[in-house]
């Protein structure tokens, strides 16, 4: 598969997008090729085409897949398994936020639940950090209820309220 320059450019800059973000960059850079990709492309393909290892390249589908962004799928007259992405960017918003959500925010609330138990008997803590960690738990529970409210609105109001963007404080201002 022959990358144009700009598609080159695209997928370059999305796996350097992706160690800024936490994503190791060969996972970035696969799905970025698949994301733009018209047509499944299988892994020995995608290894060629990106110059990675096979190895690498099968690493990356599999945490692909266990992110919900890629499927395997088969083409008639090919034995191998080919990979596409999920093309809807806003499904593939969704399905980041939440995976981010339940890998990282989850395991934080459980964990400053503990720390507030554990400061309500300790005699020894300073009022004032007890105080901060409940203020800590509070807020990051309060925006977890935020987002549940949020990704329970059906996305074409989703949309809707994106495009309307500062025109909603102006009508909540008035």
């Amino acid at each position: 598969m022959k990358l144009s320059p700009a598609t080159e450019r695209y997928i370059l800059h999305w796996g350097e997008m992706g160690t800024r973000w936490g994503v190791n960059r060969s996972v970035a850079q696969v799905h970025a090729l698949l994301y733009l990709s018209p047509k499944p492309i299988p892994a020995d393909e995608i290894a060629e085409t990106l110059s990675m290892a096979r190895s690498n390249v099968s690493t990356s589908l599999k945490e692909l897949q266990g992110w919900g962004l890629v499927q395997m799928t088969h083409a008639l007259g090919d034995r191998r398994d080919h990979f596409v992405s999920k093309k809807d960017l806003w499904d593939v918003l969704m399905i980041i936020v939440e995976e981010r959500k339940r890998r990282e925010i989850d395991p934080t609330v459980t964990m400053l639940r503990e720390c507030v138990a554990e400061a309500e008997h300790d005699r020894e803590i300073d009022p004032e950090v007890k105080k901060r960690i409940q203020t800590t738990l509070e807020f990051v529970e309060s925006m977890t209820g935020w987002y549940d409210q949020v990704k329970r609105i059906p996305k074409p109001t989703l949309l809707a309220l994106v495009k309307l963007g500062d025109k909603i404080t102006r009508f909540i201002r008035r």
